[in-house]
């Protein structure tokens, strides 16, 4: 018997001033996975993110985290029950070191007996961060600062990750060192959801692909199947006109 979902999405909408951004989508995340969420410019996606993390109240729908609705929860108390958000722009505290941006994480997220120094040497581990400990924010490169945004967050003692873009302007080393990343984290025990354009990367990386367009969810499969999908394929490239 398969475990229960660990985030269920049941037909959530919402719309800004009568345009519909999310339209009546549905899906659950089965634990230990990375499940990718995909789609064309302004298809929804970071919309759905904001709804999922508390940025945005929906205008209907329901998510529920464990089988506990959390809609319309504030973002820190959604953080508390266990789910953590890495957006694209990294905002690290610039002169203060690695470790210290860290450990803040560290001090806050999911309540219960929390072991600050060893969840923060635990968060740098599973970014591959250890070795840059004691270098200021500052100092780190692009591909770093997402690192530390990665970090940060797995630091709250997370069991789901959302991703916003991880992967978004690094070249393919950085590109290669991310996945690997979110490998280490899937296999420590924690969930991935990720929002990425970055292709190649998401056919790797990814259990599952979701694929959004105008608000609407058109595809649900593993990456084999989405990359058949005609829809998916209308939705990136275009339909033919007919001859």
């Amino acid at each position: 018997m398969s475990a229960p979902a660990i985030l269920q999405v049941e037909h959530l909408s919402k719309s800004f001033r009568g345009l519909k951004a999310i339209a009546d989508v549905s899906f659950a995340i089965a634990p230990g996975s990375i499940t990718s969420i995909i789609g064309p410019n302004g298809a929804g996606k970071s919309t759905l993110f904001n709804l999922i993390t508390g940025y945005l109240a929906p205008t209907a729908g329901t998510v529920r985290f464990n089988g506990r609705p959390i809609t319309g929860m504030a973002t820190n108390r959604i953080a508390e029950l266990g789910i953590a958000r890495a957006f694209q722009i990294a905002r690290p505290f610039r002169d203060i070191s690695v470790r210290e941006n860290v450990r803040i994480g560290a001090l806050f997220g999911k309540k219960g007996l929390r072991d600050v120094e060893a969840t923060t040497e635990r968060g740098m581990k599973l970014a591959s961060l250890a070795h840059l400990a004691d270098r200021r924010a500052s100092a780190l490169t692009v591909g770093q600062l997402r690192h530390l945004e990665v970090a940060r967050a797995i630091a709250t003692r997370a069991d789901l990750l959302l991703a916003d873009e991880p992967c978004a302007g690094l070249n393919p080393t950085e590109t290669a060192a991310m996945i690997d990343v979110l490998r280490q984290i899937r296999s420590s025990g924690v969930t991935v959801l990720l929002v990425e354009h970055d292709m190649p990367s998401v056919m790797e990386v990814s259990d599952r692909l979701l694929v959004l367009d105008a608000g609407m969810l058109i595809a649900d499969g593993s990456p084999h199947e989405v990359a058949k999908d005609a829809k998916v394929i209308a939705a990136y490239l275009g339909t033919p006109e007919a001859s």
